[in-house]
């Protein structure tokens, strides 16, 4: 299981641990995962996603799943978010 927001698509970050007499070793930064379930209002029901903190705080402030999705550009989202995403829009479409 690779260590990828499926929201955002934040990975990890490669850097270098710096001693005391300044000796470089590499290192790697791995983003804060959580595993949570989004509501979708469209679809009334709950999507399990793998998502960083961050991610999951830009999806509050945007206004909730459905509204982050549609604005997402599809090659930032995983497989299981694209998925989602058409039936969000399959839903809308029908409502409207």
């Amino acid at each position: 299981m690779s260590r990828i927001c499926e929201l955002t698509g934040k990975g990890r970050q490669v850097g270098n641990n710096v001693s005391h007499a300044n000796n470089k070793t590499k290192r790697v930064f791995l983003p804060n995962l959580q595993h949570v379930t989004l509501l979708s209002e469209t679809l009334d029901r709950g999507i399990k996603f793998r998502v960083s903190t961050h991610g999951l705080r830009s999806v509050e402030h945007v206004g909730g799943l459905d509204n982050w999705l549609m604005k997402t550009k599809d090659d930032k989202l995983s497989s299981n978010a694209l998925k989602v995403k058409r039936e969000i829009a399959k839903a809308q479409k029908a409502a409207a």
